[in-house]
């Protein structure tokens, strides 16, 4: 059952769409970096491509305890001054910025590893508020547009962060070498400027965006009030697991399978363009690090594609419906990473990163837009916190049993395990015409 503010909610008009969002150009360096480069931080640092799963668990392990918890305190919190979700973006984006700036100085795996849980932890408390903000402030009938505004700006800021360590390469000539086992310089110049980059667009954000008042403060007071007690915050936050709407519970199902795929990508590319295309394994060598580089390039272009594709989505959507636009951008992205293991030319590279541009675009926005006219006003994030326990646990699977799988079943290639998260995508593409979405159009 839909259920709808009361609340008769202003339209928007673009660039305030565009100050409300601008935020996650900044998220999505730090989200960039981490997934473009942590896999190779970790191969210099030693790991095995079959450690590399069970190290990545740190991020979605993070987002599992981290996401609902946020989600109900940002429900919970109003500031006459900060308003609900502002507060969360900016003690996020401090922090994301200072482990942003520690992870490329990690002198050993361990610390790398440790690092990851701090800079997971720190995006997602700024992260999950952004997705409600959208349930807060939007219309119904404008809410697809929101969220692909989100979108444009995370492709924009995956597109610059991911091609930073070829930036400062090839242009700066900033070595982009291991040095008595140290991060290349290229990489650690990279992670200051995104840490910069994070702090200052978020802020952009706070300071620009205003918010909506709870419909009555006094009452709201009241209810928080009624509410305090850990043993009763610890009841509402998992409680609410068993009151999911349908919507929700159908939406788990597609993101298991997107979001499984996804994973697979962001660990094993790095070392599958190594092997594939470069022919090296060893995560010192000059040549992988070469690679390492050029992941950036091809993850830059997935980026940038979905940042273009973002603006298209709703018109598809008004013509033919989200679930199916949905599910046709999936299958494009399954197929294009089945593809990759068919390819020997870097450039060549270029082309499936077209297709997984179009999928990521449409995983970013059509997912959170069926879901948002589905839930109740005043628990939105909390719910878009449950919600993204779809995108943690399918994340912690893949990051349990790929290792295993690559060891035991692909022989160490990497590139079988993109193979893998393709077909899983495809299946996510299928799954997502289960989906209840009695929607309003999109204007």
């Amino acid at each position: 059952m839909q259920m709808h503010s009361i609340i008769s909610k202003p339209r928007l008009t673009f660039w305030q769409l565009w100050n409300m969002s601008f935020g996650f150009f900044g998220i999505q360096f730090g989200f960039a970096l981490q997934n473009t480069n942590t896999s190779r931080i970790f191969s210099t640092l030693g790991a095995t491509p079959d450690e590399l799963p069970l190290f990545w668990l740190a991020a979605p392990v993070t987002g599992l305890l981290v996401q609902p918890i946020i989600g109900y305190l940002s429900d919970n919190t109003w500031h006459a001054k900060w308003g609900r979700r502002r507060p969360f973006f900016f003690v996020g984006a401090l922090l994301a910025s200072i482990a942003l700036f520690l992870m490329p100085n990690s002198s050993a795996l361990w610390m790398a590893i440790l690092v990851l849980w701090l800079m997971d932890a720190s995006i997602n408390i700024s992260m999950e508020p952004f997705r409600a903000f959208v349930g807060d402030k939007l219309d119904e009938s404008q809410q697809t547009a929101g969220f692909a505004m989100q979108t444009f700006f995370i492709g924009l800021g995956g597109v610059i962060a991911s091609l930073l360590p070829m930036i400062f390469t090839n242009f700066l000539h900033v070595s982009n070498e291991v040095v008595n086992g140290a991060i290349p310089d290229s990489v650690r110049y990279s992670f200051y400027a995104g840490g910069a980059a994070y702090f200052l667009s978020v802020l952009w954000t706070v300071l620009s965006a205003d918010e909506l008042p709870p419909e009555d403060v006094e009452k709201f007071r009241m209810e928080k009030a009624q509410r305090r007690g850990l043993l009763f915050s610890l009841k509402e936050v998992f409680g609410g697991f068993v009151h999911m709407p349908k919507t929700m519970v159908q939406l788990a199902l597609v993101q298991f399978f997107t979001w499984f795929a996804l994973m697979g990508m962001w660990v094993f590319t790095t070392p599958a363009v190594a092997e594939n295309v470069f022919g090296t394994t060893d995560g010192k060598s000059a040549i992988f690090q070469e690679a390492g580089n050029w992941v950036g390039n091809l993850f830059a272009i997935y980026g940038g594609v979905s940042a273009l594709v973002a603006f298209i989505l709703p018109k598809l959507a008004h013509v033919t419906s989200r679930k199916m636009v949905h599910m046709l951008c999936l299958v494009i992205g399954g197929l294009s990473l089945i593809s990759i293991a068919f390819i020997h030319d870097k450039n060549m590279l270029m082309l499936p990163m077209i297709g997984v541009g179009i999928a990521w675009a449409s995983i970013l926005t059509m997912p959170y837009a069926i879901l948002a006219g589905a839930l109740p006003a005043k628990r939105m994030g909390y719910f878009m916190g449950v919600f993204n326990y779809f995108v943690v646990l399918p994340q912690i699977v893949a990051n349990l049993v790929l290792g295993p799988v690559i060891k035991h079943l692909f022989d160490g290639h990497s590139v079988n395990v993109l193979v893998m998260g393709g077909v899983s995508m495809a299946i996510g593409g299928i799954v997502t015409l289960i989906v209840s979405d009695s929607a309003k159009k999109e204007a």
